[in-house]
């Protein structure tokens, strides 16, 4: 079983806060190219380096602040894998899924399935909307965008899934000898750890519904089906689509992407239309397509 896979007497939960600042150290070592960067235009260009996200965000062009942005992710997760070899003497295999492979038509299917919904909602909120985009398509730049994504896009989110699904909520297990309260807390954490992106600035804390309900709908698919395949394959094409798609001054990436939303961001029932009625929906497929059972005891149950 996926979760009694990282519980073991050797695995003590002071392991999993080491574990964690040492993910969060590689991080930050991947965030020093970033500030290397900024500081060495703000004195080209005799500028202050801007001191707010959205400064930030504006610095340089698009293009080269994603690729600075998401090469830390590259640098985080190879803390994750050292962490989980080193420290907890596990497999990377065994902190991914409960199968003897990683079944990569799980994550190609999530990922198709949510593009398709992805692009599908953009299309409708387009054509209903119209006024609200404005066509941002620029060839090059595109392509260049396309590019970093496809390689650097499943990375980021893939870190996070191995945080997040994998390494913590095994270590929560640890902890709680159960599998609601690793459910329940990584949820919360990764919805947290999203209150510095500036939508929540934009749109006030009631976004946190969005982002913690991801975080628990990801947990549930990864407990259902005892592997982090669909989630990896879900957050990678939510992130991918995105950037490719649509963007704002106000989003946390600023890319050269297809449209641009330039309406007022405001906080309604489509902001957490996911939450309370697509994620439901996507169970109720996931749960059917891979006959997953059973399904009280494998969210709240026990570990023995």
């Amino acid at each position: 079983m996926f979760l009694e896979q990282g519980v073991t007497p050797q695995n003590h939960f002071y392991k999993y806060l080491l574990g964690s600042l040492i993910i969060f150290f590689m991080a930050f070592v991947g965030q020093v190219p970033m500030m290397i960067a900024f500081f060495f235009k703000a004195a080209k260009d005799h500028k202050t380096v801007p001191m707010t996200n959205e400064g930030l965000m504006h610095f340089f062009e698009p293009n080269t602040t994603l690729f600075l942005m998401l090469l830390s992710f590259v640098f985080a997760l190879v803390g994750v894998f050292i962490v989980i070899k080193y420290m907890h003497n596990q497999t990377i295999l065994s902190v991914t899924t409960a199968r003897t492979k990683i079944d990569w038509k799980r994550v190609f299917f999530s990922f198709a399935l949510w593009a398709i919904v992805g692009i599908g909602t953009t299309l409708i909120e387009w054509f209903i909307s119209p006024s609200h985009f404005e066509i941002n398509f620029k060839p090059i730049p595109f392509l260049i965008l396309a590019i970093i994504g496809f390689l650097l896009i499943p990375i980021q989110t893939t870190t996070e899934e191995y945080v997040f699904r994998g390494y913590l909520m095994q270590g929560f297990a640890n902890l709680s000898r159960n599998k609601w309260f690793p459910l329940l807390m990584t949820s919360l954490i990764f919805g947290l750890m999203h209150l510095s992106n500036p939508e929540v600035a934009k749109m006030g804390n009631g976004i946190m519904i969005y982002y913690i309900g991801t975080g628990l709908f990801l947990g549930v698919i990864t407990l259902m089906d005892e592997g982090m395949e669909l989630a990896l394959g879900f957050h990678a094409s939510n992130n991918l689509i995105g950037a490719l798609l649509v963007t704002s001054d106000w989003s946390a990436f600023q890319t050269h992407s297809v449209l641009k939303d330039i309406s007022e961001p405001t906080f309604g029932f489509d902001v957490i239309l996911p939450v309370v009625l697509i994620y439901p929906i996507l169970l109720i497929i996931f749960g059917r397509k891979y006959n997953w059972s059973n399904w009280k005891e494998k969210l709240t149950g026990n570990i023995q």
